[in-house]
């Protein structure tokens, strides 16, 4: 039997948010790939710690991120040097494709299913191990895309104050949006690819968790596949957050219906467009984070103020503040690299905390200033921690009310009384 190790590599948090761990999806997803006749074994450097004296036959590196990358090829020397083949995969392999294939032994680029990932195994196997399967845009059929193999996952790690953090699941792939920061349309093609309502369904009751992340791009791209999702939602009594969901009152109320918690909501400017979005969503009882990106061309250090005392004045629930970045295969990326604006490529940096660019209508040095003035001033009267305990004490009323809370211990429950 052939030992497979699944890798994830750490990286750096943002130092301004909470720091937790969640069950990271991408590995889920590409073990659920992998034939069972294999021995695998999964570590998240994120939470667990790799023994690189391990015996296993293959390394399968797994990059989300593009500041894992830097982590990613000192893993991959480290295991070379022992003799043990490293093959990369992730959305980071995709972006950095080039890169990568200098310090692995294959390279891995696409979506894992259809036995695609297996047989990158077999060949493996076989001493026929090729150093491109090359995949990229070649997508799988969507109705072979199974449920994710969360069993390699150690539950125990993934928990922030005695609470399981929410479990990652997906409905849909691609997306026909193309957002000028965004290389999901590189990535994943700019078509709604969404799975069958019944498999998704399916796995969503296999889960054993209550609380759930749905990582779709966008719940904005059928309101017909989308309302259809949250019908058959509803009987589970999960409770789930998501990114934006179709701004429509018809499928904001069957959201909230179907156990949206929160959701991710951009908020890119003071328009009434955003205050009404806004308030759409907490009039159901959904709560809002805002992900707000900075360093737009249209923004100087005013903006920036507006933008924070906007937040402030429409009381939304959360705010994550990231620093545009030039990631590569995004549309803005293109643009800065011809303008001569892209300041270095040091990819343990691109963090999304840190500027890599030189910013239209201010400084590097001022935009980094701003950053960490729209996360003071946002935070300053009531801290990340109040509100996120105020966010959790409405899901426990949802599931209160549907008789889906499962009780926890005294100790666990008290550890989000942040009097």
């Amino acid at each position: 039997m052939m030992n497979v190790t699944l890798i994830y590599p750490k990286w750096s948090k943002i130092p301004e948010q909470t720091e937790f761990h969640l069950p990271p999806h991408g590995p889920v997803c590409a073990a659920a790939a992998i034939p069972e006749k294999y021995d695998l074994t999964f570590i998240d450097e994120n939470v667990d710690v790799i023994d690189f004296d391990v015996k296993t036959d293959v390394v399968l590196l797994s990059m989300m991120l593009t500041c894992q990358l830097p982590r990613g090829r000192e893993i991959a020397g480290k295991f070379r040097a022992n003799g043990v083949t490293v093959v990369a995969g992730g959305i980071a392999t995709m972006l950095h494709a080039k890169e990568v294939a200098t310090f692995v032994d294959s390279v891995f680029l696409g979506e894992a299913e259809d036995g695609r990932l297996a047989s990158v195994l077999e060949d493996l196997e076989n001493r026929r191990l090729k150093p491109l399967y090359d995949y990229f845009h070649d997508f799988p059929p969507i109705e072979s895309v199974g449920p994710a193999r969360r069993s390699i996952l150690n539950r125990e790690r993934y928990m922030y104050r005695g609470v399981k953090m929410v479990d990652l699941v997906h409905a849909s792939r691609g997306c026909r949006f193309n957002c000028f920061p965004c290389a999901t349309a590189y990535l994943g093609g700019q078509k709604f690819r969404p799975r069958p309502i019944d498999k998704v369904v399916e796995e969503i009751s296999g889960i054993d968790n209550n609380r759930l992340f749905l990582v779709d791009n966008s719940l904005a791209q059928s309101k017909e596949w989308v309302m259809e999702l949250f019908d058959g939602l509803i009987p589970l009594k999960k409770k789930w957050i998501s990114h934006p969901i179709l701004d429509d009152e018809e499928v904001i109320a069957k959201a909230a219906k179907a156990g949206c918690w929160y959701v991710y909501q951009a908020v890119f400017d003071t328009s009434d467009m955003i205050r009404d979005r806004i308030k759409r969503l907490k009039d159901h009882g959904i709560g809002v984070e805002a992900a707000v990106l900075l360093g737009t061309d249209n923004q100087d250090a005013d903006y920036i103020k507006r933008l924070v005392d906007f937040l402030l004045e429409i009381d939304i629930d959360m705010a994550e503040f990231s620093i545009l970045t030039p990631f590569p295969h995004t549309p803005i990326t293109e643009t800065y690299a011809k303008e001569g604006r892209i300041l270095h490529k040091d990819w343990s940096r691109y963090t999304t905390a840190e500027v890599v660019y030189q910013p239209k209508n201010m400084s590097p040095e001022t935009l980094q200033e701003m950053y960490h003035y729209a996360w003071d001033m946002f935070y300053k009267e009531t801290p990340q921690s109040l509100r996120m305990a105020r966010l959790f004490s409405k899901v426990v009323e949802k599931e209160m009310a549907d008789g889906s809370y499962v009780p926890r211990r005294l100790s666990e429950d008290r550890s989000w009384d942040v009097r």
